[in-house]
């Protein structure tokens, strides 16, 4: 069979083709959507202040919600239609956890609730957890040891 494109003219053929990133909109996009999200927990952390919790109970109360939120609004199918125009921004606060566990949740629930909806709803959480629970066992380890000079 005869090639086509050499290597090189295939990169660049794809290149051309290719659409360039708006890096700058996007950038801004991610930045405002996320500081938007923020400040609704921001928000809903002054309304449990006010109602008298204590800082321990604000915290988990303020996270509780807004995980809900995250769920609820993937649910909805309203985060992942948020998350084409804000990217990045929709994924680093606590509402992007709950966005990770439901989508996947969502998509494998034809396939019944233990081998669809309960084997994949870690599917992309999954990962992120092990790692950051690894790296703060090593960060903890190394911080224990440069504290014992």
């Amino acid at each position: 069979m005869e090639q086509l494109f050499t290597k090189k003219e295939y990169e660049k053929y794809v290149q051309k083709k290719s659409p360039n990133s708006p890096i700058v909109k996007n950038t801004i996009m991610a930045f405002v959507v996320g500081g938007l999200i923020c400040i609704v927990g921001q928000i809903i952390s002054n309304y449990f202040k006010s109602r008298g919790l204590n800082i321990e109970q604000t915290a988990g109360a303020t996270a509780i919600l807004m995980v809900l939120l995250g769920a609820l609004f993937t649910g909805l199918d309203l985060y992942d239609s948020l998350a084409k125009y804000a990217g990045a921004g929709t994924i680093v606060p606590i509402t992007g956890f709950a966005n990770a566990i439901v989508s996947p949740a969502i998509e494998f629930k034809s396939e019944g609730y233990i081998l669809g909806v309960a084997s994949k709803m870690f599917v992309i959480a999954g990962p992120v957890l092990v790692y950051g629970i690894t790296a703060s066992i090593v960060a903890g380890i190394i911080y224990f040891l440069v504290g014992l000079r």
